[in-house]
């Protein structure tokens, strides 16, 4: 973090938090670990490979430590210190703020709201029994872990100064701006692959901000995934075969195309890899049901009942036509009434 210069500077607040709150302090005994070659999660014990378990708990700045797994699917983690930096900074808590926070998870990311508000002032909601059970004796009385639906918020507390959710919604619940006092603060995980910061209205009618910035979350526990690539692919495995036409690299390396296809088409699911030794990009695409599509160098496979790489690459071409606006300038606005997530001059 340091190296990178990944801490925000507008907050000095969250380095000092983050080290003297160690992530350690908050990883279960057995951490999961994704086998890319297995296409599986594998457990790594404390006792057993103390080594492996510690970087697992200590990545990257860009990685984070899967804790829970269902299905196949990660559901819950200690998010990649990153994101977490990111999102603290956007939050803007100030110390005696009353703070919500959505998705206990392991307790770290409360420990350190706690650290910054003060103990006794942090509420935080998970589903999964074992989950909140084990931070709440982690967190040992700094925040207060309850058990509850996190799309209904924790009503019993309101009015929050902050609120904050650790997974990704598609929808910001109105229940999560009527909990928030009027210019009070809201940041939010939207579409899995970034985050937003919005301001409660004076009248209390309304929520709106901008985006903040770029990362992968994990959505509520219980939804619908659909399908992984490989079954996908295993259910459609007729395809077509074409010359590509478009380079695939922006989707592994510029993570405003990755959000401009997000916005375009939300239920298209992209994943990259940089291919050994040649320095080109692999990236295969899904729909989650029964489509699916790989871009490798100079060939483009496709199956199902649509051609996805060619959908991504018409909308790169939207998206460069709108003159290839960033993450940064797009925004959400929230009212009773539904949600608008608007772009710059409305293109797109």
């Amino acid at each position: 973090m340091d190296d990178g210069g990944l801490w925000p500077p507008d907050s000095p607040w969250v380095r000092q938090a983050v080290l003297r709150t160690p992530r350690d302090r908050y990883a279960p005994a057995a951490v999961r670990v994704w086998d890319g070659h297995a296409a599986v999660y594998t457990t790594v014990d404390r006792d057993r490979d103390p080594s492996a378990w510690a970087d697992a708990v200590y990545p990257d700045p860009y990685d984070a430590t899967v804790i829970d797994v269902v299905d196949g699917f990660a559901a819950s983690s200690i998010s990649c210190v990153s994101v977490v930096a990111d999102m603290l900074d956007s939050l803007v808590v100030e110390p005696g703020h009353r703070v919500l926070e959505l998705g206990t998870g392991s307790g770290w990311n409360a420990a350190l709201l706690a650290a910054r508000a003060g103990d006794g002032l942090v509420t935080s909601v998970e589903v999964e029994p074992g989950l909140a059970g084990a931070a709440r004796d982690r967190l040992d009385g700094r925040a207060e872990v309850v058990l509850g639906d996190g799309a209904v918020g924790w009503p019993d507390g309101a009015p929050y100064d902050r609120l904050v959710s650790t997974y990704a919604v598609d929808e910001v619940p109105w229940a999560w701006v009527e909990q928030v006092r009027p210019g009070g603060r809201i940041v939010v995980p939207w579409g899995r692959l970034g985050h937003v910061a919005l301001t409660v209205a004076e009248d209390g009618r309304s929520a709106t901000g901008w985006m903040q910035g770029l990362a992968a979350f994990m959505p509520a526990r219980g939804t619908d995934q659909g399908q992984t690539f490989s079954q996908v692919q295993a259910a459609a495995p007729d395809f077509v075969e074409s010359a590509t036409e478009w380079d695939s690299t922006p989707l592994h390396l510029d993570g405003n195309t990755l959000f401009a296809v997000r916005v375009l088409l939300p239920e298209v699911r992209v994943t990259t890899e940089q291919r050994d030794g040649s320095g080109g990009i692999v990236a295969r695409l899904h729909d989650g049901r029964a489509s699916w599509a790989v871009m490798n160098g100079a060939r483009t496979r496709q199956g199902g009942s649509r051609r996805l790489a060619d959908e991504v690459r018409e909308a790169w071409r939207r998206w460069q036509d709108a003159g290839a606006p960033s993450v940064y300038e797009f925004g959400l606005t929230r009212t009773p009434h539904g949600q608008h997530l608007w772009g710059p001059d409305g293109r797109m």
